[in-house]
């Protein structure tokens, strides 16, 4: 098993006994797992139970949940209201009282808005969990769907991060280079100066010159910057790529990382004694956002 996203969408739908059931699950960012219900009337028992179900499935997202259920096929009841009957039928004995007419037709009492209601069939114990089990099985359907489109935008993601980590490597290779003439450079430099003021100062001894230039390279020395630079890159390189049947949320992992590429690019840039080097820390600094935007989808 590879990297997983944190976005998705899936949906399952069934039937159980008349009762049509509608499962829609969506995930989008999170730092940490946010599972969210919208479940109709008489079905919240549910929630404690499909957030368990969701907490062995996902480590981070934030999980939307929505349930539908349509009954129409369940078979609907009629029945009297029994307290508008009541009222009616207190009001019909009042009329008959004080003014001397036949008696309603039952017809018309039953047309009066209120005194026939629909009811959806009552269940049985039995038959609402048998319900709820079909239901939850749904909801497991939903969830294997949901995960499965998050694998597949994990093994694209993971494409992208392997490849900016290889242009990493590149620039690790191209700044090492460049690292290797900062002492002539420094050098030049120095020996520039010393010309300039000339008439100034006195004659400089080679040997304390050569002492000076060995001090400024030690301090531009950004060998070591670019040594836990590569190894970051190496663990990086082995997060993406988990052995098979690993299910270990790396998202928080990368993150890190991507600050600890981030604090020996800066410090590259500090101790760069020449425009070159400067330039490849910097481009070493836009692929390493480029990787942190990424990793912020990685579950």
């Amino acid at each position: 098993m590879g990297l997983s996203s944190m976005t998705g969408f899936a949906r399952a739908e069934g039937e159980h006994d008349g009762v049509g059931w509608v499962w829609e699950a969506k995930s989008v960012n999170s730092r940490g797992l946010d599972i969210r219900c919208r479940l109709p009337g008489g079905m919240d028992s549910l929630e404690s139970d499909l957030r368990v179900r969701a907490q062995k499935k996902f480590r981070r997202g934030a999980i939307t949940l929505s349930l539908t259920l349509d009954r129409s096929g369940s078979g609907a009841q009629l029945r009297l209201d029994e307290e508008v009957v009541a009222q009616l039928a207190h009001i019909v004995a009042k009329l008959t009282e004080r003014i001397n007419s036949a008696p309603p037709h039952l017809d018309g009492l039953l047309r009066v808005p209120g005194v026939l209601v629909t009811g959806e069939a009552e269940e049985s114990k039995e038959e609402r969990e048998a319900l709820e089990e079909t239901i939850l099985e749904g909801l497991e359907s939903a969830f294997d769907g949901l995960a499965a489109m998050r694998e597949s935008e994990g093994e694209h993601l993971g494409a992208l991060l392997g490849e900016q980590l290889k242009v990493l490597t590149g620039l690790c290779d191209v700044a090492e280079k460049s690292a290797a003439s900062q002492p002539e450079s420094l050098l030049q430099r120095l020996q520039s100066r010393i010309a300039e003021l000339r008439d100034s100062v006195p004659a400089v001894d080679e040997e304390r010159l050569a002492q000076e230039v060995a001090f400024l390279a030690a301090k531009a020395d950004v060998r070591e910057e670019l040594d836990r630079l590569r190894g970051h890159i190496q663990a990086a390189q082995e997060l993406i790529s988990p052995k098979a049947g690993s299910k270990e949320a790396v998202g928080r992992k990368l993150d890190f990382l991507c600050q600890e590429f981030n604090r020996e690019a800066n410090t590259i840039c500090s101790k760069s004694a020449d425009m070159e080097l400067t330039r490849i820390g910097v481009e070493i600094k836009t692929v390493v956002e480029q990787f942190r935007e990424q990793t912020q989808n990685i579950e």
